[in-house]
């Protein structure tokens, strides 16, 4: 199966995400702090990634949406001629 650019750019960017969280965790767990700050910083930073990644989400959803209603008017035009 072939991806297209945007599939391809897409995924880079996930799996680029994916490893600066991870990244961060790993630094957040292995910094020199007490245990509680460093369970707030966690949770500080989770919350962020979460609201970023519902925000992206939404976008995301509402592109796919825009596509989707354009192919179903294209549709349409091609079968109401």
């Amino acid at each position: 199966m072939e991806y297209d650019h945007e599939t391809q750019v897409i995924n880079f960017i996930s799996g680029l995400l994916l490893g600066a969280v991870i990244g961060a965790g790993v630094a957040l767990l292995t910094a020199p702090q007490l245990g509680h700050r460093t369970r707030r910083r966690i949770k500080k930073t989770a919350l962020t990634i979460r609201d970023s990644a519902t925000d992206r989400w939404d976008d995301l959803a509402d592109e796919v949406k825009g596509k989707v209603d354009d192919a179903i008017d294209g549709a349409r035009k091609r079968f109401a001629s």
